[in-house]
């Protein structure tokens, strides 16, 4: 006696088998493969300053929700802070910008290390990198902690005092950003540099 004639169900196991089937519950799961991550390789330490700077972006608001970014670059030997710039645009004409007036100032690094932002990988900057004999180090897609130098920075920069405030215009944000930068590189120790300032007095 079949299980239909038991239960009295109005179907058979093939009649079943071929729901199952075009309802392709047949299908055997697909485990994810676990993707094999290489060993971190560790940031190198530069041994003098102007070997290598690294650069990055953060985003924020202000009070009536317009977007606004800043332009961070660091000295990777002191975690000296060397500029901010801040606006609601910053294309890859104003990095070049502001990069040309650090080199004005402190001298050319021999690596600038950087993610893969449109502004960074933009053709633009990087003819002027060739151009000024700079190579622009690029980590790789998703690996933050390889430009951990700056990252380290940015999150200081936001507890220290972007994420304080509240900011109604631009001229706030950039006379806060530049009271940061002093205190950060005159006042703050810092523990990367066994607790020394990156400028001591």
């Amino acid at each position: 006696m079949t299980l239909r004639n038991v239960l009295g169900l109005p179907y058979n196991h093939k009649r079943v088998y071929r729901i199952y089937r075009d309802l392709e519950l047949n299908l055997r799961i697909k485990h994810r493969r676990r993707i094999k991550r290489t060993k971190p390789v560790p940031l190198a330490i530069p041994v003098k300053p102007n070997q290598s700077w690294s650069m990055d972006f953060m985003h924020d608001a202000l009070t009536d929700g317009r977007g606004f970014r800043l332009f961070n670059v660091i000295d990777d030997y002191n975690r000296e802070a060397l500029t901010v710039e801040i606006d609601f645009s910053l294309p890859a004409q104003r990095v070049i910008r502001s990069l040309n007036q650090l080199i004005e100032c402190r001298g050319k690094p021999n690596q600038v290390r950087c993610d893969n932002s449109p502004e960074y990988i933009n053709r633009a900057l990087r003819d002027w990198a060739i151009e000024q004999g700079i190579t622009i180090s690029y980590i790789e897609p998703g690996n933050p902690q390889q430009n951990a130098y700056v990252e380290r920075y940015n999150r200081t920069m936001r507890y220290d005092w972007l994420n304080q405030e509240l900011f109604t215009d631009l001229d706030q944000v950039r006379q806060q950003a530049e009271d940061g930068l002093y205190y950060y590189n005159y006042e703050r120790p810092n523990m990367g540099n066994g607790a020394l300032r990156q400028h001591r007095n």
